[in-house]
């Protein structure tokens, strides 16, 4: 259990999922360039090979060295209550949720959005995260998550993002996502909560089909 504790105190366990989410990206990114490019038929096969090697080494480097205002040092000689691997892990977390939610609208192996799909397919909501910790302190700080994953999905080429004020106009509700999805006129909603315990917040984000309210 003490060991379980460290990897996730040194964001070791956020790393590697971080390193496998954006790997699977690369991979598929990687098919793509083999196909679009005419590159030989081992290219994307490498490019599978360099991304297993390196797994094992960014969960030993997240292991053996923390980031801190003055750089990378090794987590040995970073006092426990100088370090800052709590506000580093939020950061991890805002990073994997662009990720998950970016990968789901990335056709597979690669392929582009052909013209017979429905222009509204790759079109989305982030609904402003539920602050569900004990004292309910947490608002700003999941309004804030909430806001600056909607404006990173916005930079995404071809994705259509509901904008702030109409999204955040649900606040509080307990309107139903399809409705949600209907009136916003997006196929997707991203709905989450945030949950504060001592030094600790989690962060849960939920990808919805509004068509029909399931989950992806």
């Amino acid at each position: 259990m003490k060991l379980i504790e460290e990897l996730k105190r040194r964001n070791v366990i956020r790393v590697a999922g971080l390193y496998g989410v954006a790997g699977w990206l690369l991979a598929q990114a990687a098919s793509l360039m083999e196909s679009a490019l005419g590159l030989p038929n081992w290219f994307d096969a490498v490019v599978i090979c360099l991304l297993l090697i390196g797994f094992p080494l960014a969960v030993v480097f997240a292991w053996v060295y923390e980031i801190t205002p003055e750089g990378l040092k090794r987590t040995v000689a970073v006092a426990q209550d100088a370090s800052i691997t709590a506000d580093t892990a939020r950061k991890l977390d805002i990073v994997l949720i662009v990720l998950i939610v970016a990968n789901r609208f990335i056709a597979p192996k690669g392929a582009a959005v052909t013209d017979t799909a429905s222009s509204d397919d790759n079109s989305i909501a982030v609904l402003p995260f539920t602050d569900m910790s004990s004292g309910h302190d947490q608002e700003y700080f999941s309004d804030g998550i909430s806001e600056e994953l909607l404006n990173v999905l916005a930079n995404i080429k071809g994705l259509r993002v509901a904008g702030r004020t109409s999204s955040f106009a649900f606040k509080g509700q307990s309107k139903d996502l399809r409705q949600i999805g209907e009136i916003l006129n997006v196929r997707h909603i991203v709905e989450g909560s945030i949950r504060k315990s001592g030094n600790k917040i989690r962060i849960t984000p939920q990808l919805i089909q509004a068509q029909d309210g399931s989950h992806q």
